[in-house]
């Protein structure tokens, strides 16, 4: 199974971003992970399309693009044209997810699901086949450096297992707490994609032996 790292920019030094995606890539991250927050689905405001289009002239790596807003069907299409390579949205109130998903993949993107700690897998099962990828969030989304939420390992499992019985099964992705103590159980649960920021990007040895240490605990 190939195992991708998705180095998450919310936790980056900004006054640097250019300097710090650059020395993500050069350490071997797989995907440059970019947090989009509307200040209304989650408590929090970040980047819009814009950051995706600074990032698409730094890097070649797939941008992928998680957004936490309420109506994510009216922005898809500006982070298409901004360059983001995997867009995933939420299902939570959000009654045109399938046309969604479908408007993304139409656009040679990668299309994704993310499903929240509180969420219940059952709201999410009959998308999964609709579905290029499945974000399992492991902290309740809105702010970096929290705590991985070991409960929802289990969920992780049960998303694997449905998602296998798919023709093409989807990735399943985690992001929360993600660093070289907790990824291993994640992966031991079906996951073959890891967001981490803090882990990453406040490492005390650095961004390079951040991403080392994940590396070497999924081997």
């Amino acid at each position: 199974m190939k195992f991708f790292i998705s180095a998450s920019i919310l936790s980056a030094d900004f006054a640097n971003l250019q300097s710090e995606i650059i020395a993500c890539e050069n350490a071997g991250v797989d995907w440059i992970h970019i947090d989009v927050m509307d200040g209304q689905f989650v408590p929090n405001l970040t980047m819009g399309p814009f950051i995706v289009e600074a990032c698409r002239r730094i890097t070649d790596l797939p941008l992928d693009c998680h957004l936490m807003t309420n109506n994510p069907e009216n922005l898809v299409d500006d982070f298409i044209k901004a360059g983001a390579t995997n867009i995933t949205i939420h299902p939570e109130n959000n009654p045109k997810i399938i046309e969604t998903l479908a408007r993304i993949k139409a656009a040679g993107c990668t299309a994704g699901i993310a499903i929240n700690p509180a969420t219940p897998v059952e709201m999410i099962e009959p998308l999964i086949r609709f579905a290029d990828l499945i974000l399992v969030m492991t902290v309740n989304p809105g702010y970096s450096g929290q705590n991985f939420m070991p409960e929802v390992v289990e969920k992780i499992a049960k998303i694997n297992h449905l998602a296998q019985k798919c023709q093409t099964p989807p990735i399943i992705e985690v992001d929360g707490g993600i660093n070289a103590d907790t990824i291993s159980l994640v992966k031991e649960a079906g996951a073959s994609a890891f967001v981490s920021a803090s882990a990453i990007f406040h490492h005390p040895g650095g961004i390079s032996r951040g991403v080392n240490d994940l590396r070497a605990s999924l081997l």
